[in-house]
C-alpha cells in the first residue's frame, strides 16, 4: 500500500491542525473563526483572493500590527490560508502571500493560488462547522 498521500489528505490534514489549535487553545475569537470560515471560500469567489486577504488583513491588523497580539479571527483565517497557499506555489516564507497577488502574481499564478485557496478552505470550512460552531 503506498504511504504517498494525496494533496486532497495533505489539505484536509492541515486544515485539521489550523482548526484543532484555535478550539483546543480555548480562543475567545473560535466561534468568530467558525463564522468567518464558513463564508471564506463563497467570499473568495465572489471578491476574489486578493480583496477577500485584503478585508481580512484590514479586520486583523491595526497601523500595521495583529490586532490582539494576533489572537483574532481575521488574523488566523489569513495566517493559515497564507500559510498553505505559500506552501503549495512555493513562495519565499518571507512573501506575504497578499503582497504577492498585489504586486507579482501573473494571471496564471493568481487563478492558480486562488483555486488552492478555495480548495483548502473548503477543508478549514467543514472542521470549523464541526468543532467550533458558528452562526
Amino acid at each position: 500500500m503506498s504511504q504517498q498521500r494525496s494533496l486532497e489528505q495533505e489539505r484536509a490534514a492541515r486544515a485539521w491542525t489550523f482548526v484543532t489549535q484555535v478550539r483546543d487553545n480555548g480562543k475567545d475569537y473560535a466561534k468568530e473563526y467558525g463564522s468567518l470560515a464558513k463564508s471564506a471560500p463563497a467570499d473568495i469567489q465572489s471578491n476574489g483572493l486578493g480583496q477577500t486577504l485584503a478585508f481580512w488583513r484590514a479586520k486583523g491588523y491595526d497601523r500595521g500590527k495583529p490586532k490582539a497580539n494576533g489572537a483574532n479571527a481575521h488574523y488566523q483565517l489569513l495566517v493559515h490560508v497564507s500559510e498553505w497557499t505559500r506552501n503549495q506555489l512555493k513562495l519565499s516564507n518571507s512573501k506575504e502571500v497578499l503582497e504577492w497577488v498585489a504586486k507579482d502574481a501573473s494571471t496564471d499564478q493568481y487563478r492558480r493560488a486562488t483555486t488552492e485557496a478555495i480548495a483548502f478552505l473548503s477543508w478549514v470550512k467543514r472542521f470549523a462547522e464541526a468543532e467550533l460552531g458558528g452562526e
